[in-house]
C-alpha cells in the first residue's frame, strides 16, 4: 500500500508537509513532481557548509532530489526517523538503531543518555596515533628556496648554452651565468625532489593512519550533524515551509535597512547576467546592491521591497545590510527593477511619472538654452577680440526690430485670451454642478487617469513570484513561490513612530 503524505496550501501552490519521521522514511515514494525544489547550489546558503557537503553525495556542488532521498535512507537506517524532527545536535542514545554507532556513542557518552556534536569532536581530538618522522632536508630551507626561485632561469641558461655550443643559439654578453655547474645544479634538484617525494609519502601515511583511527567516529559525527540540520533542509527543499511560516529560509541572506524600512527578503546574487534576464518576470520591486564589510570583503545582494514609497529608492542610494550572523555591510544600490508595491503606490504612479517627465523636459530645455547662450556669448567675445570693427557692425545689424516681433506678441496675446476663456467656461460649468456631481466628476477623472495603473498593479501584486530570482541563482524551482500582498507586508518592516501631542496654541 502506498504511503500517504499530508499536503497544505502555501504560496500559491499545494505543497507536501513533512510532519513526522515516517514522512522522511518514505521520501523515496514521494513523486518528484510534487517537490518544490528539484536542485539547488551548495554554496551561498545559510546552512552549515559541512551539512550541505554531506548531503551532496556525488560531490557536484549541487543538491538534487536523489541526494536528499539517499541521505534520508542513510539516516533512517541508523536512527529512529522521529528524532530528526527535533533539529538539535543532541542525539538520545535510545534513538540510535545501528549497533556499531550505538557502541561508539555509548563509549563517548559514558553515563549520559545523550550525545552531542561537541562530545564527538572532543573524542576525535583526543585520538592519538603514532606519527612517522619527516626526514631531514638535504639543504637548509633558505638554500632550497633560492634554488626553486632560480630553477627555471638556470635550466633555461644551461639549455641555451648547449645550443650555443652546437651553433644553434647565441647567449647575450650581459646575461648572467649560473653560479654553479650544471651537474651540481641537476644533482641538487634531484636531491630536493627525492626529499619532497619522501615527505609527501610519509605525510600521506600519517594521514591514512589518522583517518583509520578516526573511522569509527566519522559516521557518528556525520549522523549527529545531519540530525541537527536535515529536517531544516527538508523544510526549505520540499515545501518552503520555513519561508512561509515567517522563519528565515536558507536562501535569505539577511536584512537590508534602507529608507526607514527593513527588507527581510534579501538574497545573495551569484550571477548578475542571469538576474538581468529573469528578475523582471518576478513582478517584484527589486533593488540590487553592492556590499562591502569592514574587512574589505564584497558581496552582491538583491532585496525585494514590498511596502512603503519608492521615490527615494534610486541608483546610488546608500544603505546598510545585516547578514544572518549580525555583521553589518555598507551597501549601495546599483540597479532598480521597478514594479508596483501597492495599489496606493500605483494610484499615484501616473502623476509621479508625469512630474518626472515634465521635470526632465524643463531641465533639458533649460540646459539647451543655457548652452546656446553660453556659446553665443563666447562666440561674440572671440569675434570682438579678433575683429572689433566687424563685431560692432554685426551687432548693429542685429538690433531689435519692434515691427518684426509685433506679430509674435499679438499671437501670444490671442493664445492667452483663448486659454483664459476656456478656463472661465470650465469654472462656470463646474460652479453650475451640484456638489455631489462635482465629486463624481472628480472621481471619474482620477479613475480615468489612475485606473489602468491600479488594475495592472493589482494583477502584478497577485502574481509576484520569487521563483525567477531563485532560478537566476542556480535553483531549479518546481512550483510558484508567490509573494502575496498580505505575506509581502511581513517581509518589509516600516518605521513605527509614536504619537506626538502638539501643544495647543498659546501654551509652551
Amino acid at each position: 500500500m502506498a504511503y500517504t503524505f499530508h499536503f497544505a496550501y502555501m504560496g500559491g501552490s499545494i505543497r507536501v508537509k513533512i510532519e513526522q519521521g515516517e514522512d522522511i522514511r518514505h521520501l523515496s515514494e514521494l513523486d518528484e513532481k510534487l517537490w518544490t525544489v528539484q536542485s539547488c547550489p551548495v554554496s551561498g546558503l545559510e546552512m552549515d557548509t559541512q551539512t550541505l557537503q554531506l548531503v551532496d553525495r556525488d560531490h557536484d556542488n549541487c543538491l538534487h532530489v536523489k541526494d536528499i532521498i539517499a541521505t534520508a535512507d542513510w539516516l533512517c537506517d541508523r536512527l529512529n526517523p522521529e528524532c530528526l524532527m527535533k533539529g538539535t545536535d543532541e542525539v538520545v542514545l535510545t534513538d540510535i538503531i545501528d549497533e556499531g554507532l550505538l557502541a561508539v556513542a555509548q563509549e563517548i557518552a559514558g553515563d549520559k543518555q545523550v550525545i552531542c556534536l561537541a562530545d564527538v569532536d572532543a573524542a576525535m581530538a583526543a585520538v592519538q596515533v603514532p606519527v612517522l618522522p619527516v626526514p631531514e632536508a638535504p639543504f637548509p630551507a633558505d638554500v632550497m628556496a633560492a634554488y626553486e626561485a632560480k630553477q627555471a632561469e638556470y635550466a633555461t641558461w644551461f639549455e641555451d648554452k648547449k645550443l650555443e655550443q652546437m651553433g644553434l643559439a647565441t647567449i647575450a654578453e650581459d646575461r648572467v651565468a649560473p653560479g654553479m655547474k650544471e651537474k651540481d645544479f641537476v644533482a641538487m634538484g634531484e636531491a630536493i625532489a627525492a626529499w619532497k617525494a619522501q615527505v609527501a609519502a610519509i605525510e600521506q601515511t600519517n594521514a591514512d593512519a589518522k583517518a583509520q583511527a578516526l573511522a569509527p567516529f566519522t559516521p557518528l559525527r556525520e549522523m549527529v550533524v545531519l540530525h541537527r540540520d536535515f529536517y531544516c533542509l527538508l523544510r526549505n527543499f520540499i515545501s518552503f515551509e520555513d519561508f512561509y511560516n515567517g522563519q528565515a529560509a536558507i536562501f535569505q541572506a539577511g536584512t537590508l535597512v534602507i529608507d526607514q524600512r527593513a527588507c527581510a527578503l534579501a538574497l545573495r546574487v551569484n550571477d548578475m547576467a542571469k538576474q538581468d534576464a529573469q528578475a523582471p518576470a518576478s513582478g517584484m520591486f527589486l533593488v540590487y546592491c553592492d556590499c562591502v564589510n569592514k574587512a574589505g570583503a564584497t558581496m552582491k545582494i538583491v532585496a525585494a521591497v514590498t511596502m512603503g514609497e519608492i521615490r527615494n529608492l534610486t541608483v546610488g542610494k546608500n544603505a546598510l545590510f545585516y547578514d544572518r550572523q549580525g555583521n553589518d555591510w555598507n551597501a549601495v544600490i546599483t540597479k532598480v527593477v521597478d514594479n508596483p508595491i501597492s495599489i496606493k503606490q500605483a494610484f499615484w504612479s501616473p502623476y509621479r511619472k508625469f512630474a518626472q517627465w515634465v521635470q526632465s523636459l524643463i531641465n533639458k530645455s533649460a540646459s539647451e538654452k543655457n548652452n546656446k547662450v553660453f556659446e553665443q556669448m563666447t562666440s561674440d567675445a572671440q569675434a570682438t577680440i579678433d575683429d572689433p570693427k566687424a563685431a560692432a557692425e554685426a551687432r548693429k545689424q542685429q538690433a531689435f526690430d519692434i515691427a518684426k516681433f509685433a506679430g509674435i506678441f499679438a499671437a501670444i496675446g490671442m493664445a492667452v485670451g483663448y486659454i483664459g476663456s476656456f478656463l472661465t467656461s470650465l469654472a462656470n460649468g463646474i460652479n453650475s454642478l451640484p456638489w455631489w456631481q462635482l465629486l463624481i466628476w472628480i472621481a471619474g477623472l482620477l479613475l480615468v487617469i489612475s485606473g489602468p495603473a491600479m488594475v495592472m498593479a493589482g494583477i502584478k501584486l497577485r502574481s509576484r513570484n520569487l521563483a525567477p530570482i531563485l532560478n537566476a541563482n542556480g535553483w531549479a524551482i518546481n512550483a510558484d513561490v508567490i509573494v502575496s500582498v498580505i505575506f509581502g507586508a511581513t517581509l518589509t518592516k516600516q518605521a513605527q513612530f509614536p504619537l506626538i501631542k502638539f501643544p495647543k496654541k498659546g501654551k509652551k
